[in-house]
Order: structure tokens, then sequence, then C-alpha cells
């Protein structure tokens, strides 16, 4: 025992050496334990789970306490069986455990024959080259699978009957995390203690699973068990899923204690965020768990405050539920972690909510509705016929998460509140589906006035007068329970069986119902003078008759309809055919209300008049004008106009998150605009106005005359989407197939528009023959698109037909797109933000491998079109800085890809570019892009002459390398990359992409340490040049002489300042040297004579500039710049053809 001691307590400091530090900068805590054990198995049907407890577990989680970060704990009982010679320990203060400080290890021949005689299965289990103590599980009969199959979580099942390969398992998920902890009542034995876990996992699954939760682990302690429950695994994210989780934790801490007395106290704790979620441990011994800070602090709140359902900040932010649910805790200190954030207390459904759930029927004045012209317009018309017929109306909006559906019914509450109805609005939450007459109570609570009365005898009092002779007086008791109110039982009630009073309750709510509704006999009404008003007008003076509840109100406004709960709907759908009533309720898509609202307002014959509108995504102008009247500008960037638009698809939500997201990460700038005033002649600056929009019309009056940027050194194409979003998108993903999402995943790394061979190329081999079938059933689920030649409207570019294998679901591989592949073989995501989110997923070192992959694929094409001599857009580029861009990597232009690659990389450049476009048309950005992205004035060449191929290159190549080698943190190649794209942009005279990838470039530049380690020389003359020639194109003069010098002197070919160093400098341009210099390109090796030609062709593009630039001066010293710089090209182009041409000699040699 004490060698056994010894060898475990030797591969506990190993594993701490080895292990004990992550990037979670949480290190392991080691407690090494000895003694008898006992195996429990609880299982049901379908799940099992193996457990163990015995004092050995007891003083393991005792010792846990005592651990710190890097520290081995012995227990007394293993200290006492130890070598303690060989051992230098310190007593734990107050405890018998001893910390191992240090130990001499055990020799290696020692240590196998230890381990020898631990091994006591049979020779034929063992494997000796996967390190394994303990054989696998080798069943031997064919029930065995399904045995094994219930220890394992659902969400690993789905993956591995989709045969995902287990390497891609893993993932980073934002899920929802909950701990319970069951106290037991003491001297439980054995075999109580397996009946109550039993019977408590038994009633955890029925909470958890209509929830898509389930049980990750069970753990055991001396006086109790924990379990770790998860929500949104692989194939179970939902929305508001932390609304889910805190109802499975209200329910789970009120259901344990009543159902099993055995259990004293329990403890619930809830967190979100983003965790690892995947495989763990041995190859042949994989766990299927969910690991990270979250999960470390659900158990640190679990145990920090006992008998309470809490829960920390961002699962309280991302509930969205009403504050009255929460309540604040003091904060505690708690083991491992510095910063734990707020932790509140869920109290659950309170008395408020039986009165609340109101929809504000004020506008917000900040942020006015926009967009939603032909909703409002329909509800005018239909409150006008419903005001002069009678007609009983419901108008239904359905709209996905975030569509705007609260905002739009509040505007058309204020707007019948305007006309002179009363509104009665209401907005339902999830929690009210659950609940019975929740909906009806809070209608007629709110109708009847419940709302303010804030003691049960003022709620009675006001349920007496308004419902008097409506129902009998032995009925009162009936709305006890409802109303939180205390009527006497009456005799007839307490003598009713339990069916029977059923019936009566559901009749008083229908006659309860029937008062507070609109009679139909509203003509005989009292008069009102009064109609809807045009937008931004007073109200106008006409005829009305309508009689209300009580003759006060006429409108009815529910939002999130989709929630009423059955009980409230069995009464009040009746009730609806039978009463004329004008109803706005808002609903949601895949929920069973919403399909039958759906069905009626298609099926003519029903008795009331339903008018069902889908919400449209808002467009791009309207997006604009939003941001703009959310952060008081009256203008914002370029970019940040494209990110939003690309990314909310016109959900205002959407855009609201986003912004929010940018604006408390401080990613933007504001800067005051103001007519005349002259912009400083700086790179900044420059980059300031080419960026900036032109002032939307309403975005003009009322404003200080501020303008938003983005901040410099933000790459908005690196944005980390905000929990809320991810969790709406993921929800999305999730209903696809395990191995689909897989397919997803490896796709969102390329891009956005991504081609199948390069997609062929980084995926497994053993699931490249199913890629075209999956690709099929993607594009059947409207999830990816194919591309075709031509530009198709959204909605008629409909995917191929789907092989027969994609319609049953098969993964056998798929020839029927063969045909069409070889012509159009590119696809695009549909959804930008669902790219984002499956890139997010992969874990940092896989995601690493990916982006080597992809890049590894294109620098292949990454070359100039044929047309254009398929070279460096920097020419010689590639040779010039071999010393910190691999130039081996890059292969010469006769080794290129397959010109099927090629002509595929060309289409998604043209999709590309095709959505950059498309995404500000319709705004006042449009305009602005496409001038800028013409040729300047003073540039001879123009892009519609131009019909080479480069520009869809630049969009699909060249842009992605730079972007795959930043997610690698090869700076080098990042900024190598960026110079290329700047050069190409120029190249097609796209000005504004020119400057934008400078800018990155500059970021990127400014963020290296030591600059010249990374970045060559070279590349920081280029740098500067293309700088220069961009600010010429944007007829920033001086400011490109600034840089044209700087570049020129860092290529070691200084250019004078002055007239007389113009004179002298004009001198020493005359001597001869053309022999010399053809001599010296000879003797050079091929690869310093290609950097030479490399940096002397970058000089003459750079003193050809200086050229024109001095020749437009109107000085008398411009004419002497000028012929200057004509003389240094002139011998600049000499020496250059001198290189050129040794450089061809060596090559025929």
């Amino acid at each position: 025992m004490a060698k056994t001691i010894r060898l475990v307590l030797q591969c506990s400091r190993q594993i701490q050496k080895k292990h004990g530090s992550h990037e979670t900068n949480v290190r392991q805590n080691i407690q090494l334990k000895i003694g008898p054990m006992d195996l429990l198995i609880v299982r049901q049907r379908t799940w099992q789970y193996f457990l163990i407890s015995g004092p050995a577990l007891d003083e393991v989680c005792e010792a846990q306490e005592l651990a710190t970060a890097g520290e081995v704990i012995l227990s007394a009982a293993a200290w006492e069986q130890c070598e303690q010679q060989s051992l230098r320990t310190r007593r734990c203060e107050g405890k018998r455990a001893r910390k191992v400080t240090d130990m001499d290890w055990m020799p290696w021949s020692e240590s196998q024959d230890v381990l020898r005689r631990l091994v006591q299965y049979p020779m034929e289990h063992r494997l000796e080259g996967e390190g394994a103590m303990r054989p696998p599980l080798m069943p031997h009969d064919p029930d065995a699978e399904e045995e094994i199959r219930k220890y394992i979580p659902e969400a690993a099942l789905r993956k591995l009957d989709d045969r995902v390969p287990l390497d891609f398992f893993s993932e980073l998920r934002p899920v929802t995390s909950l701990f319970v902890q069951l106290r037991l009542a003491a001297g439980s034995s054995k075999e109580d203690f397996c009946v109550i876990l039993r019977n408590a996992s038994r009633m955890m699954l029925e909470i958890l699973r209509p929830h898509n939760g389930e049980i990750n682990k069970v753990l055991l302690f001396d006086k109790g068990c924990t379990f770790l429950c998860v929500f949104g695994l692989t194939g179970e994210k939902l929305p508001y899923e932390s609304v889910h989780a805190l109802q499975c934790a209200s329910q789970i801490s009120y259901a344990c204690p009543m159902m099993l007395r055995e259990i004293q106290a329990v403890s619930v704790a809830v967190t979100s965020g983003t965790v690892f979620c995947g495989v763990l441990g041995h190859p042949l011994r994989h766990e299927y768990t969910v690991i990270g800070q979250k999960v470390n602090l659900a158990a640190r709140m679990m145990v920090n405050y006992p008998g309470l359902v809490s829960c920390d900040a961002v699962t309280y932010a991302a509930s969205r539920l009403p504050p009255h649910y929460f309540k604040k805790l003091e904060d505690k200190e708690m083991k491992g972690l510095e910063h734990p954030g707020t932790v509140y207390e869920y109290l659950g459904i309170t008395k408020e909510d039986i009165f609340g759930m109101a929809l504000t029927t004020e506008r917000s004045e900040e942020l006015p509705l926009l967009g939603r012209e032909k909703e409002i317009d329909l509800f005018r018309s239909c409150l006008e016929a419903y005001k002069e017929l009678g007609q009983r109306h419901i108008l239904a909006f359905e709209g996905r998460l975030g569509s705007g559906r609260s905002h739009l019914l509040t505007e058309l509450a204020h707007l019948g509140q305007e006309a002179g109805y009363r509104v009665v609005a209401m907005k339902l939450v999830e929690v009210n589906m659950r609940q019975s007459f929740s909906a009806l109570r809070t209608l007629m609570a709110r109708a009847l006035g419940l709302h303010d009365c804030e003691s049960s005898s003022a709620r009675q009092s006001v349920l007496q007068e308004k419902l008097q002779g409506t129902i009998e007086e032995s009925s009162y008791c009936h709305l006890n329970d409802i109303f939180l109110v205390e009527f006497p039982v009456s005799d007839k009630v307490r003598k009713m069986h339990e069916t029977e009073r059923k019936n009566e309750l559901h009749a008083t709510w229908t006659k309860v119902l029937e008062k507070v509704s609109i009679s139909p006999s509203f003509l005989l009404g009292r008069r009102r003078t009064t109609t809807l008003p045009a937008a931004g007008s007073a109200p106008q003076q006409t005829t009305c008759f309508f009689q209300t509840i009580g003759g006060e109100f006429g409108i009815v406004v529910i939002g999130n309809a989709h929630f009423i709960d059955l009980a409230s709907w069995s009464i009040m759908s009746p009730v609806l055919r039978n009463i004329s009533l004008f109803m706005v309720i808002s609903l949601a898509p895949g929920y069973a209300r919403t399909e039958n609202f759906r069905k009626a307002a298609a099926d003519n014959t029903t008795p009331q008049k339903i008018t069902y509108l889908r919400l449209a995504e808002l467009k791009p102008s309207a997006v604009v004008q939003k941001v703009c009247k959310s952060l008081g500008v009256v203008s914002i960037s370029r970019d940040l106009a494209r990110f939003l638009i690309q990314r909310s698809s016109g959900n205002p939500y959407y855009c609201e998150e986003l912004l929010r997201c940018l604006r408390s990460n401080d990613m933007l700038l504001f800067r005051t605009r103001r007519q005349g005033e002259k912009a400083e002649d700086n790179w900044e600056s420059l980059i300031i106005e080419a960026s900036s929009l032109p002032a939307p019309s309403s975005s003009s009056a009322g404003t200080d005359g501020r303008v938003c940027i983005i901040r410099p050194d933000v790459n908005l194409e690196n944005t980390v989407l905000p929990a809320t979003l991810k969790e709406v998108v993921l929800a999305q993903l999730d209903r696809t197939k395990p191995l689909k999402q897989m397919i997803l995943k490896f796709a969102a790394v390329i891009g956005p528009v991504f081609t199948t061979q390069m997609l062929s190329h980084i995926l497994p081999a053993d699931v490249r023959h199913k890629m075209n079938c999956l690709l099929d059933m993607l594009v059947s689920d409207n999830i990816l698109k194919w591309l075709k030649d031509t530009e198709l409207p959204e909605d008629a570019q409909e995917g191929p037909a789907i092989c027969p294998q994609a319609e049953h679901g098969m993964e056998s591989p798929c020839l029927s797109r063969k045909a069409v592949q070889q012509q159009c073989s590119v696809l695009a995501f549909r959804v930008p933000l669902l790219r984002e989110v499956a890139y997010e997923l992969w874990p940092a070192r896989q995601r690493g491998t990916l982006h080597r992959k992809c890049a590894a694929f294109l620098e292949q094409h990454a070359h100039k079109c044929q047309s254009c001599g398929q070279g460096d857009f920097v020419a010689f580029h590639r040779f010039a800085v071999t010393s910190t861009q691999d130039g081996g990597s890059c292969r010469s232009p006769a080794e290129q890809g397959d010109s099927c690659s090629w002509e595929a990389l060309v289409l998604a450049g043209e999709q590309l570019k095709r959505n950059r476009i498309r995404d500000t048309e319709g705004m006042l950005a449009a305009e602005s892009e496409q001038a800028a992205e013409l040729p300047s004035k003073t540039d001879g060449k123009s892009s519609s002459a131009c019909s080479c191929e480069c520009e869809a290159i630049v969009e699909s190549v060249l842009v992605p390398l730079a972007r795959h080698y930043k997610a690698m943190g090869d700076t080098a190649r990042a900024f190598y990359y960026l110079l290329e794209c700047a050069a190409a942009y120029l190249h097609v005279s796209n000005i504004y992409m020119a400057l934008m990838k400078l800018n990155e470039a500059e970021v990127l530049r400014n963020s290296v340490a030591e600059r010249a380690k990374v970045i060559a020389r070279f590349e920081e003359a280029t740098f500067f040049s293309l700088k220069g020639e961009a600010c010429w194109r944007m007829g920033r003069v001086k400011l490109a002489k600034k840089m044209i010098r700087k570049a020129l002197s860092l290529l070691k070919r200084h250019f004078p300042r002055t007239i007389v160093g113009a004179f002298v400098k004009s001198q020493v341009e005359k001597l001869p040297c053309a022999a010399y210099v053809a001599r010296r390109a000879s003797s050079l090796p091929q690869e310093a004579r290609r950097k030479r030609l490399a940096r002397l062709l970058r000089q003459s593009c750079c003193l050809s500039l200086l050229e024109h630039l001095f020749s437009l001066e109107g000085t008398p010293s411009g004419p002497t710049f000028s012929r200057l710089a004509a003389r240094m090209k002139a011998n600049t182009d000499r020496a250059a053809d001198s290189y050129w041409a040794a450089d061809s000699r060596h090559r025929s040699a």
C-alpha cells in the first residue's frame, strides 16, 4: 500500500506540473485519498448513472475546501500508510490532512514493479500501448451496446448516431448550467440512499426534459448529492434558455422536499455563459461533459447560498424577466473566483405578476417606430371599419424574435388612445403559458382596474362593484385563488364535487369575460366624437358609438399572444366569436397558437374577421435611421452601417443588441462635424472623411452635428457576437442534425461564401464522400444557397433537386449534383449571423488548424488574373520578404491550382462584392460608396475598361488570407496580405476599400512590439508608398508627398526637400553607373537579385508618383523636383532592366 500511495502521489505531482495551468487560469487541485468505496448504480428504463460513495470520497469533498490552486492534499488515512520519509509535507491548519510540498521520486524500474502488481486483470485485456490501467468495456453480447448507451448523455448519443467523428465532438458553446444540491436526513442507509437518488433523478428529468435540459453529472458527498444539469447542449438549444432553466430550478426546489421527505434542504444555482462542451479523458475512456468558469461559479453559488435558487448577473439579464422576479443577494467571497459578480435570488411568480404584465402605451420620443408605415396604415383602416360597421375584428401581426412586435403594439396602442379609445394592453411571457388562467386573469385584472388595488379588501370591493348582477354571490369564492381575494366559501360550492366545481369555475370565468368585453349592442352605447389622428397631427372630430367594459374601453392589445395558456383560451375563444371586439395581437412563429390564428385568418367561414400580417425586415435606410436616432448623431460611418445591416438582417432587436455590444466595448468614436470646417491633413482625418456617410434627411434635424465612426483599432469582422443573439441563432442552428452542423462549422471557417473544392480540402477524409448530399440538405433547409453564374432574385435562387438519399435523411454519397457542381461549385450562407455563431463554436486549437488549411489552399491563387500577368499585386512581393515571409509557401504562377478552382473563386469573389454593395442599397450610402469605388479623376485608367478578374480574386482570396493569418496569430503573413489587398484594390481603382485595408494594416503594424523583427523593411516602405498613392487618389497631395518621401527613405533612395539638395542630387544622378549595375546584377545569387529587383520596382513606382505630383504643383520649385524625380526614375528603371535581364538569363540557363 505504501508503494502504491507513493506511485499515485508521483503521478499527481506530474499531472500538476504538466497540466496545472490553462487558458482559463484555473489550476488543478489534487486530493489523494484511500479507503473503502461503495458502488451505486441508479437506473431507469432509458438512463443509468454509475456512482461511488464511501469514507474516502467524503474525505475528498472535505479536503477540497482546504486545497488551493497548484496543491496536492494527502488525507490522514493515506498519510498513516505512506512512505513518510520520502515526502516533505505541511499539516493543514486544524486538520489531520497533509499538504505535500516535495517528494523523492521513485525510480522507473520500481514504479513499473508497483504498476505490474496493481494490474490484476487478464493479460489479453491489457492495453500497454495506450497506457491504460484498467481494461475498457469489451461487451460480447448483442444487448451490451444498448445497456452502455444508457450511460451516455443524449447530446453525445446524437452525434454518435449521426456518425460525427469523435475529434469534432467538442465545442465552445454558450449553455446554462444548473447545480442542484440535495441535503439528506442523517442516518439514511445505502438502500434508502439508492431509492432517494433514483426518485430524485426521475423527478428532475421529468422537470428538465420538456425544457431540453439533461443531467450531466451526479456527485455524492457525506450528507447528500449534487446534480449538474445543462441546458443548451448540441441539438437542445432553445430561445429564452435562461427562463427555462430558472423555471426548472424553481420547480426542483419546490418539488424535491415536497415529494421526498428524506430531503432536508435543496440549494440550486443557475449560471449562463460559454463553456467547453465535449469529450475529455483517455482516448479509450472519453467522458462527455462541460467545464468552464461558469460551471465553477454555479458550484460555488450553490454552496454559498444554501436553500435558495440563485443565479448570476448574466442569467438575470438574459432572462429579460421583470425585476420583481429577482432579489439581489449580498456579495460573498467564493473560492477560486476573484470577481463572481452580482448574484440574485430567483423568486419566481409573485403577486405583481397576477396584475402586472402591462404593455406600455407611451411611445418613446428618443426611439420612434421606423419602417412600419404599412402596419400603421392597416391598423387605421381596420379600426375605422370597426368603428363604422361594428364588425368584430382581430388584427394579428406575426414576427420572429426581435422583429419589433412590442414596439409596434406600443405605437398602435398609443394611436388608439389618441383617438379617444380606452386601451387595455398587456404583454405575456413564456411563464404564462404554463399557468392556468394566467392570460385571462391578467386581462380581466387590468380591465377591471385591479392592478391599482394594493390590498385584497380593495380588490374585493372592486369585484363586487363591477360584477354586481353578473355572477351569483355564492360564486364569488371561485375568484379567491385567481385574484388573491378572500370571499367566504359558500355552502353551495363546498358541497360540489371536483368536476362540478371546475364546470362552475369555467362558467364564472365566461360570465366575467362577457361582462368586461364589448357588447354586441355597441350601437346603443354612449357617443364619442373622435377619430384616429394622422401622423403628427391632433385628433380630428367625428362621431362613433361603442359600448365598452362599463362604457370605458374599446381596444384590447395582447403582446406575445402565442403564450396564452390553454385554460384561458378555452374560455376566450367561444366568447370572442359572439361579441364585437377589436383586438390587436402579436405572435411568434413556431407555436401552436400562431398556427391556429394563421389558419383562422385563411378561413373565410369564421365568424370573426382576422387580418393576419407578417412583419417584414426593416429596409437598410430604416436601419441607418434607427441607429442615428439611437446614437443621437446625424451620420454614421459606412463600415458601421454595413456591419449593422449585414448582421441584423433588418431585425430591430438584432440591430439594438449589436449596437449595445459595440458601445459597451468602447468600439465607437463620436466626432462633431461643423459646416465649412477644414479637415486636418493627416491619415486619421482622411479615414474619417472616406468612411463617413452623408446625413439622412430624417436625422439632420434636432441633432448637434455629431457623427459616429468605428475606432481605428477595431476590426468589426472580429467582433464577438452578443450572448443574447448567439443564443437565438444557435437555437436555429441546433434544429439541424449534428453532421450537417459539422459541415456548417467547417464552411464557417472559410467565410460567408465558399467553394466546394475548398470545403472538401479542409474536411476530414471520412466525411468528404458525404459532402454533396449534406450540402443539398442544407440548401433545402434554406441555410445555404447555391450561386449561379448570373445574379437572380433571392426568391428565385432555389436549390437543385435533392437526391433520393437526401430526402430520406440517408448519408450515402450523392451523385446527382456532379454535373452541376462542375459549373457552379460556390455556396453562400443565407444568414450571416448563423455563420458567425457556427464559427465561434470551434475550440481555439482546432480553429487554428483549419485556418492554416484554408490559407494553404488559397495561397495557390494569390496572384493577378491571367490578363494582368499573374504576378503579385506588389511587384516581386513574395521574393522581397523571404526573411519574414516564407516565400516557398506561395507557388509561382505556373504552379497555380487548377482552372476549375480559379473560376469558382472568381464567382465567389463577385458574390462577395455584390453583397458588400447590395447591403447599402436604398441608403444615401449607396451613391457615395459607388463614387468611392470609381476611379479618381486624376487616374487615367477606367475600371469599366478593365475586364480582368482581379477584384473578384482580392475579395475571395487575398482578403480571406489576411483574415486566416490574423486568426492564426501570424502577424507577418497577415501584414503581407493586407498590403496585397490594398495594392489590388488600387489596381482596380477601388479607393475606399484600399484605404480600409491600409488602415487595417496600420492597426496591425502598431500592435507589434518589436516591429523590425516581424515586418520587413521592404514591407514598411510598401506600406507608406501605398498610403501615398491612396492619398493622391483622394486629392490629398501634400499628405501623399509625405508618405512617398517616407517610403523612398525606407527604400534607401532619399529624395531631397530643398532646391539645393535637388541640384546636388541631380548631378549625382547624371553619373554613369549602368556597367557597374549590370555586373552587380549578374554576380548576385537569384534570391538577392530578386529582392533587389522588387526594391527597384517599388522605387520606380514612388518616383513616378512624385514626378506627377510635382508637375501639378504651381510653385517655382515644382518643375525642378518633377524633373529630378523623372531622372531618378529613369536611372532606377535602367537598373531594374539590368536585374530583370540577369534573372531571365539565370532562368533560361
